[in-house]
């Protein structure tokens, strides 16, 4: 959900001509889903058309594996996704089976939630693993999530010493007083140390990462399997942990109702997200293929 005044006229498209990508990766809360969690027609049709084009459409999102199925439909060719803010990536075609995992370790996330304890008192948090989630007593209830343990977390992130320890996939902080961005860059400045820090939610909810674990360099890697460099990449977002992407991408678009940090990082802008800003852009870019010839 983003944080600014929608757009709801034209696109703003970057300076010069809208380019041939090879690759689209769009968030989804905000971006390519309605705020009703529905892909449209629309946007549908347009994911269609780009991979039948031969472009490959990445979905890169904060969303945990379990809750891909509102797309799971409309991903082609390769089925991959990139879910927990690219902790993981998953291939929808075979049942959400993770194909790369990039955990936070444990010790790590240990430190952060002890560092933010302190900083932040009042904060709580929930643990993302590769198997579900599992939070704090104090932590706004997952009713999506009702087999989870409810534990401190420092219980939950408890060593396992084996070989079967479930990976953690990302940390979450949730502080019940604090204004979102205000929380956002004390934890940075507490914690950015150990670990990537962002948020997606409209509430003080961070998303905490591996060092260096993000969408932007999960997406770095998938593309650089495939020869793809970021100038052939067009990539969309609205909320704080999408501003990597969009920096990273050669071409990049805000969504109309973007947080302002988004805005100030893409190179281009569309309509909101309950207008298919997303599919917008996409049409143009193949019209302006097709009339290229």
């Amino acid at each position: 959900m983003g944080e600014d005044g929608a757009v709801t006229s034209a696109s703003q498209r970057p300076d010069g001509p809208t380019p041939a990508p090879r690759l689209i990766a769009t968030d989804l809360d905000g971006t390519l889903l309605r705020d009703d969690k529905s892909v449209s027609l629309r946007t549908v049709a347009a994911l269609a058309a780009a991979e039948e084009a031969g472009i490959e459409v990445f979905f890169v999102t904060g969303r945990p594996a379990r809750w891909m199925d509102v797309v799971s439909d409309h991903v082609h060719g390769h089925g991959l996704a990139i879910c927990a803010n690219g902790a993981a990536v998953v291939d929808l075609h075979a049942g959400r089976e993770f194909v790369q995992v990039r955990a936070l370790p444990r010790a790590t996330a240990l430190t952060v939630v002890n560092t933010l304890r302190k900083a932040a008192p009042g904060t709580s948090f929930a643990v993302e693993m590769t198997t579900g989630i599992n939070y704090e007593p104090a932590y706004p209830p997952f009713f999506q999530d009702p087999g989870a343990t409810v534990a401190t977390a420092e219980k939950l992130l408890h060593e396992e010493h084996d070989d079967h320890a479930v990976p953690v996939l990302k940390l979450l902080a949730h502080h019940p007083e604090m204004a979102p961005d205000e929380f956002l860059a004390l934890a940075r400045s507490a914690a950015g140390a150990y670990a990537s820090i962002t948020r997606s939610s409209p509430t003080a909810l961070l998303e905490i990462s591996g060092l260096g674990v993000s969408k932007a360099s999960t997406l770095e890697l998938c593309c650089a399997e495939r020869g793809i460099s970021p100038a052939e990449v067009v990539a969309f977002g609205d909320m704080p942990n999408d501003v990597e992407m969009l920096r990273w991408a050669g071409t990049s678009y805000a969504m109309g109702n973007a947080h302002p940090d988004v805005i100030a990082a893409a190179s281009g802008r569309t309509v909101a997200n309950n207008e298919d800003g997303v599919a917008v852009v996409i049409e143009r870019i193949l019209a302006e293929r097709a009339a290229r010839g």
